[in-house]
């Protein structure tokens, strides 16, 4: 979303198949943009395998490695969409004590739109910004080393931008004709494994 980065309350990871989002909550900590990182998600199909003991545990251990002190770090354990990892770490903050005005929102690059969407819903209160690893999507895709996935999982985040605001767990946004042509055509061309 190109929000330009500034220092917030806390930083929280948002759980998925994607290790950088931890190595970008870490960068960001380490620049100190923010003094706590909540690591937020349990599993998925597509997050098992990797990170059996649940994605947020699995990015806590990254960001430790990655030299971020152990006691800067919650994990919310539960959370399986997006929705549930902002509402369980507003309890995890809110059981710590920690009062949040402002938030960063750490993701996949092409999930900061939905999440952005997401917790204006139902955190309306904070400021929200979002941060990802800053890559063009080819060393995106060779990162994650599945091009069909990525595909995949960028066609579904795509079609829940408009989606969820209609079933009102996100607030609405515009999608650029340009980005909705583009959909159909990946939707056309077989992407259609992470479709709601």
């Amino acid at each position: 979303m190109h929000h330009e980065r500034h220092p917030t309350d806390v930083g929280i990871g948002l759980g998925s198949h994607d290790l950088g989002v931890a190595d970008c909550a870490a960068g960001l900590f380490k620049a100190e943009l923010f003094p706590v990182i909540v690591f937020t998600g349990a599993n998925a199909p597509t997050t098992i395998e990797n990170f059996p003991r649940g994605e947020a545990v699995h990015y806590r251990e990254r960001a430790i490695e990655l030299g971020v002190p152990a006691q800067a770090v919650l994990v919310e354990p539960n959370a399986r969409n997006t929705g549930e990892n902002i509402t369980f770490t507003r309890q995890v903050l809110a059981d710590h004590g920690t009062e949040v005005k402002s938030v960063t929102l750490i993701s996949r690059p092409y999930q900061q739109r939905r999440a952005y969407a997401t917790c204006r819903k139902l955190w309306p209160e904070v400021a929200v910004t979002c941060a990802s690893l800053a890559l063009p999507l080819d060393e995106y895709i060779a990162g994650i080393g599945d091009v069909d996935r990525v595909i995949a999982m960028l066609v579904g985040d795509t079609q829940r931008i408009t989606v969820y605001a209609e079933k009102g767990f996100a607030i609405p946004q515009a999608v650029p004709n340009h980005v909705r042509d583009a959909y159909a055509r990946l939707v056309s061309a077989g992407f259609t494994q992470r479709l709601v």
